[in-house]
């Protein structure tokens, strides 16, 4: 059954329970994906995953029920079973459903073509065929991904909204595996877009280099310095502590930006934007989780907070306006909060200015073990990274296994410097756009 039959069923079964406010979610998401290594097929898959969840309010209660079977008795048994919880759950925060006639913003999806397993196995061969040729150094033991992915998002609630967005995305991964004889290293890489116009060779061979230049890396040595921090490791840090943007964190005293804002958070260098249309997020949405219009907005402007994220609960809490940035990782998952894509402005300085004003330091590009070593309500971290020694003004010798401590708020006020140009390391949802960022200084432990 098609969804918009579906929810026709719903809508009467509501009525006839004498349900008068509720909302109807649904996700579809069709994927496809072929692996290689060294050029051989190694696992091919191919899902279709979804549902429907179905919320309401009875007494000022809010129940829900899901399901993955779109048929009229699920649709009925949706209706009852989400009445029943209303009736049976005791209140937590109150529930608020989005108001029909807003205005939705100018939205283009992705639209990019459903691969079929052909195409795909050959986008897959063709990263692969890159790689081989990429880097003097590189092994037979690279590994290439090739992805296509389609998602349906609608959703229509009692108060008028009726809302349906399609999105499909290609994707190509490629493992670049290098080694000089005594010891290997990878790097990897993700780009989307239609394989047909990636330019595999440019990107496999960006990638092996990345990958070779960590080569023979040694240790950073132990002190306090500046440090530079690479697209692809700021990326890491935003997203980490993207949580305390949350005003529902906020609300749970789990933000160290509670009550802050219109208060300077950050070097008057930072201009933080959540950004629903950023031109290289590949998930744009004109509307969030829970219907409500999205739209880009400032968190951190010249250094000063203006706001946080809000979904309908919190903003009300907080007598404001939603943001528009409720989220659900599921068709049946509770809402939650989160951005859509993170921009940091860039500044106006080049990588090689950006270097010779950081002198004597430390350029990190990669960051690890986030999960365990950064506390995104503290803001503390003590991180696993590598990069590059910089001395006066270079980048020099490669460096690994060494560790970088701080706090995530103390960062934001001691950056001095941005480069001049913005990059999207990662495809996700959320998603960061940020260039290069000089901190003036953090504690190294190496050797």
């Amino acid at each position: 059954m098609e969804f918009k039959d579906f929810k026709t069923i719903v809508a009467d079964a509501a009525k006839r329970a004498g349900i008068e406010d509720y909302e109807l979610y649904y996700v579809s998401k069709e994927e496809s994906e072929v692996s290689l290594f060294n050029g051989e097929p190694t696992d091919f898959t191919a899902s279709l995953t979804g549902g429907v969840a179905f919320r309401c309010i009875v007494g000022g209660h809010m129940g829900s029920a899901g399901t993955q079977e779109l048929s009229p008795e699920q649709a009925e048994s949706l209706v009852r079973r989400a009445k029943d919880n209303a009736l049976t759950l005791e209140k937590e925060a109150e529930v608020f459903f989005a108001e029909g006639g807003a205005a939705y913003p100018e939205c283009r999806p992705m639209s990019m073509p459903v691969l079929t397993p052909d195409e795909l196995m050959h986008a897959a061969l063709a990263a692969n065929e890159a790689l081989k040729v990429s880097h003097e150094k590189i092994t037979d033991r690279c590994s290439t991904q090739a992805v296509t992915l389609q998602t349906q998002t609608s959703l229509m609630n009692s108060r008028g909204v009726d809302l349906s967005w399609t999105n499909s995305v290609d994707a190509v991964i490629l493992d670049a595996v290098v080694s000089d004889g005594t010891e290997d290293n990878e790097d990897f890489d993700i780009k989307a877009g239609d394989p047909a116009g990636l330019d595999l060779k440019e990107i496999a061979g960006k990638t092996a280099a990345r990958a070779a230049a960590k080569l023979g890396a040694g240790v950073a040595p132990t002190g306090v310095c500046p440090v530079v921090f690479a697209p692809s490791a700021m990326y890491s840090l935003l997203i980490t502590f993207a949580s305390a943007f949350s005003a529902e964190n906020a609300r749970k005293g789990l933000s160290a930006l509670k009550g802050k804002e219109g208060e300077v958070v950050a070097s008057e260098l930072v201009t933080l934007t959540d950004d629903p249309f950023y031109p290289e997020n590949v998930y744009p949405q004109p509307f969030d989780g829970e219907g409500s219009p999205t739209a880009r907005k400032d968190l951190i402007a010249g250094g000063v907070l203006k706001t946080l994220l809000y979904d309908l609960s919190t903003a009300h809490d907080a007598g404001k306006q939603t943001t528009g940035n409720a989220s659900r990782s599921s068709y049946d998952s509770p809402v939650s909060i989160q951005p859509y894509t993170l921009v940091l402005a860039p500044g106006k300085l080049t990588e090689e200015e950006l270097l010779a004003q950081c002198g004597n330091g430390v350029w990190i590009d990669t960051l690890g073990g986030t999960h365990a070593g950064a506390n995104p309500i503290s803001g503390d971290f003590s991180l696993q990274s590598s990069g590059f020694l910089v001395e006066n003004g270079k980048k020099t010798a490669a460096v690994r296994s060494f560790t970088v401590s701080g706090n995530f708020f103390d960062l934001l006020k001691s950056i001095t410097a941005l480069s001049d140009k913005a990059e999207l390391p990662r495809i996700g949802l959320p998603s960061v756009a940020t260039p290069a960022v000089l901190v003036r200084e953090l504690t190294i432990s190496g050797k």
